[in-house]
């Protein structure tokens, strides 16, 4: 499994490469107010996916963190459970004590 993981990075790492080398020509992008940057277009398309990927992590950390909290508690509530159930389990197996005799 990870030869085959290995083989499609190099290959993925391959097609990219090339890709860039065909794409070295400049682009130019247009601003409002006549503001305009120029440079390699595969540096332009690097920079907007770097970008893009940085703000969909962000617009998914409350999720994320929300799903984190909600785990933590259904783990301590489990625990508390299972606490409750092996309480009961052992009062059940234990015999009487003593005091709770009723003699006549």
């Amino acid at each position: 499994m990870k030869l085959i993981l290995r083989v499609i990075s190099v290959v993925l790492f391959i097609v990219f490469f090339g890709f860039a080398l065909k794409n070295t020509q400049e682009a130019t992008l247009r601003f409002f107010l006549d503001y305009e940057v120029r440079g390699p277009l595969i540096l332009m398309l690097l920079s907007f996916f770097s970008v893009g990927a940085v703000l969909g992590v962000l617009a998914m950390t409350p999720t994320v963190l929300r799903h984190r909290r909600d785990l933590t508690n259904c783990r301590k509530l489990n625990e508390l459970m299972q606490k409750e159930q092996d309480a009961q389990r052992l009062a059940r197996t234990q015999p009487p004590q003593p005091d709770a005799v009723i003699s006549h």
